[in-house]
């Protein structure tokens, strides 16, 4: 993907799930385009080598679970007073249980990390980009936000859920100067499991991703299309999901 330099000069950014995936491309492309970025991530490994690799950029890490209060406030005040960008990146899969197989504990965690942080995170920053008269969110929903197969239940549910805050906060602060837009991802070459641990969903979804399912894409594709919406270039998006699928979302 091509670099723009100096696109985001001047800028703080906080980016969660910076550890890996689209998470680490998305905080890395900020970094590389001029961005004081600061990233999250519940695994400090995967922190510590990020920022051993963007040694030469301004990278803070914050190490923290992004669906807590505490991690949301450690990511403003490292950000100090100022956050242009937000990039809610942060996201797990639920093993494809459908309804009548999914137990508390997977639609609870699947929410709180999907869902929760969001909504954490983007009631964390508005203040400070209400006052500054600008900023932009970009969440990640998924494919799973625009159709009920290509994940289990609670994965579906959190991501439509996602979408749903996506255009509301857009609606609501857009006249604050403030973006909110989402990404759809499909299928993207990422660490995050997605076990398929459902006899039943294996039988019924299982042969659709199979047919319909581009090939996964690389996660800086993805960094792509989130810096997009984050910079300026996208001045006149707002409330928009923005599919970056491979075309699923046409088929």
């Amino acid at each position: 993907m091509t670099i723009t330099p100096s696109r985001f000069d001047g800028k703080t950014a906080i980016v969660t799930g910076a550890g890996s995936g689209i998470g680490r491309a998305t905080a890395t492309r900020l970094a590389q385009e001029g961005a004081k970025v600061i990233a999250s991530d519940v695994v400090a490994e995967r922190l510590e080598a990020l920022a051993t690799e963007l040694a030469d950029y301004n990278v803070t890490t914050v190490l923290g679970d992004v669906s807590t209060e505490e991690t949301a406030q450690a990511l403003v005040s490292a950000a100090g007073g100022r956050v242009d960008v937000l990039a809610n990146i942060a996201g797990i899969m639920d093993g494809f249980l459908p309804g009548a197989e999914v137990d508390d504990a997977t639609w609870e965690r699947v929410f709180n990390i999907n869902v929760n942080s969001v909504m954490r995170l983007s009631r964390a920053v508005l203040p400070l980009m209400i006052e500054q008269g600008s900023g932009a969110i970009v969440n990640v929903a998924s494919e799973a936000g625009l159709r009920g197969s290509a994940a289990g239940i609670a994965y579906t549910a959190s991501k439509h859920a996602v979408i749903g805050m996506t255009k509301n906060n857009a609606v609501m602060y857009g006249g604050k100067g403030i973006r909110t837009n989402a990404v759809a991802p499909g299928a993207v070459m990422t660490n995050i499991e997605a076990p398929m641990n459902s006899q039943h969903a294996a039988q019924v979804v299982g042969p659709l991703m199979q047919v319909v399912v581009p090939k996964p894409a690389e996660a800086e594709r993805l960094a792509a299309a989130i810096t997009w919406l984050a910079s300026e270039d996208s001045a006149n998006v707002n409330g928009v999901v923005l599919a970056s699928d491979g075309g699923w979302s046409a088929i």
